[in-house]
């Protein structure tokens, strides 16, 4: 007789291979969709990004062409540089000029008797008033501190002290205290006064016509003569007031003798910032385009295709390239009044030998199409500012993606604890199953055995 059989079911029943399926089968649609909204904002995030940086790196470029000075560079340059060296800003005028240094500034320098007895020889007790220059300070000098040693600690040590440093010097005949300003020039001289105490400070007085020490170096202004009748003094060895745009760094005097100094246009200069600005442009303009694109061959399309943004900011940009600079007149007026021009590609291009006509013709003019407070590079320059602002719709939408992002991680970590409920709920159903096929099972093996043993209808006829 046929046994009793549920084909297929039984306590062999693989239950983790069937949850597995079950869960995989819920899982993925819902994890599908979570995966391409986070893909497409961390796309976009990306993109925003890419545009943040090629803006901020074109406006890097137009900071030397902001301004009319800026764009209009000098440079100066000295017939001899052992005498003095020389720079110039765009303020200074272009010419030519005879300079001689009568004498170098230097700063005043002080030095005591010497004393045998060396650094812990002692001085003598009272107050110090030390001046450099309109500025003073005190010290108190005591039994703690009335060697040269303390002296110089106390001098250094003080607060107020504006520039008077105390050093000691070992010679042959002992050692000396030395005072040198640290500012050179002759209103920066030092003195020294004395009161109180037992008297031995005198030997430091230097004031009015009590010299107790010794002049080493005096307090002096530099000192040129420009075009053989023009004096010019300074406190320091850096001259940038005598004239305008023009900055002297005197190395030494000259004996009587004229340098030749030539202020100059930087053509060069002026050439490289423009190439740098032009090459600036077409890589914004390749992001752009990048941005924006569409292979038809791939369908593959740029994150920011057809976005408005975009569009807005690459019209304002090429606007600001392309338009006039109001209050120029003549022949000069735009960039590509100067040979800057687009190409059929989107991307700038200089004619190099209309751009040095225009510098030649009227350098004032290109300067100002660029630097004006109009002029291309400040009105690009304002524009991207505001472009970039935390208040832009870029960094705007950046931070409505960022907080997408944030929700989308929370989804994640709903769908994952969505998920381990169900996976429990399946596993009890599908393991109560499991145990009720094999409580299934061993009674239908109960069945078979009773039935088998069971006397046959042949044998109850015999």
């Amino acid at each position: 007789m046929a046994t009793l059989q549920s084909p297929g079911i039984g306590s062999g029943l693989d239950v983790n291979s069937i949850v597995e399926k079950l869960m995989t089968a819920e899982r993925t649609p819902l994890a599908a969709q979570i995966s391409r909204r986070e893909s497409k904002a961390t796309v976009q995030i990306s993109a925003l990004a890419t545009l943040k940086g090629a803006l901020t790196s074109f406006q890097s470029t137009l900071t030397p062409l902001k301004t009319q000075a800026a764009f209009a560079p000098r440079t100066a340059s000295s017939g001899d540089e052992a005498v003095f060296t020389s720079t110039a800003t765009g303020a200074a005028a272009t010419g030519a000029y005879d300079i001689e240094v009568v004498a170098l500034a230097s700063a005043h320098q002080l030095a005591s008797e010497p004393f045998l007895a060396g650094s812990t020889a002692v001085v003598g007790t009272g107050s110090l008033t030390v001046s450099l220059g309109a500025s003073s300070f005190n010290v108190t000098i005591d039994s703690t501190n009335q060697t040269l040693a303390g002296i110089r600690d106390a001098i250094n040590d003080a607060p107020d002290n504006p520039g008077v440093q105390a050093t000691l010097i070992n010679e042959v005949n002992g050692t000396r205290l030395v005072l040198s300003s640290s500012k050179s020039g002759a209103a920066n001289a030092i003195q020294v006064t004395q009161s109180g105490g037992d008297g031995g400070l005198a030997q430091l007085v230097y004031s009015g016509v009590t010299h107790n020490l010794t002049q080493t170096q005096a307090a002096q202004d530099s000192h040129i003569r420009i075009a053989t009748l023009f004096d010019h003094y300074s406190a320091t060895n850096t001259v940038s007031d005598a004239i305008d745009g023009v900055t002297l760094n005197l190395e030494s005097t000259s004996a009587g003798e004229k340098v030749p100094l030539e202020i100059s246009n930087d053509t060069t200069l002026q050439k490289t910032r423009v190439d740098q600005f032009v090459a600036a442009y077409n890589s914004l303009y390749g992001t752009f385009a990048k941005l924006r694109s569409y292979a038809p061959a791939t369908r593959q399309a740029g994150p920011l295709l057809g976005d408005a943004m975009l569009r807005g900011v690459e019209t304002q940009v090429t606007a600001g390239l392309t338009s006039p600079v109001s209050g120029l007149t003549g022949n000069y007026t735009s960039l590509a009044s100067v040979g800057i021009t687009k190409k059929a590609d989107g991307t700038l291009t200089l004619d190099e030998t209309k751009f040095n006509k225009a510098l030649t013709d009227n350098p004032d003019a290109v300067a100002a199409i660029f630097g004006s407070a109009n002029g291309v590079a400040a009105r690009l320059s304002t524009d991207l500012t505001a472009r970039l602002a935390t208040d832009s719709p870029i960094s705007t939408r950046d931070q409505a993606l960022q907080k997408a992002i944030v929700a989308i991680q929370n989804d994640k970590t709903a769908l994952d604890a969505r998920m381990a409920k169900v996976e429990e709920t399946l596993r009890k159903q599908f393991t109560a199953l499991d145990g009720l096929l094999a409580q299934m099972q061993t009674t239908s093996s109960y069945l078979t055995q009773q039935l088998a043993s069971l006397p046959k209808a042949n044998s109850i006829n015999s």
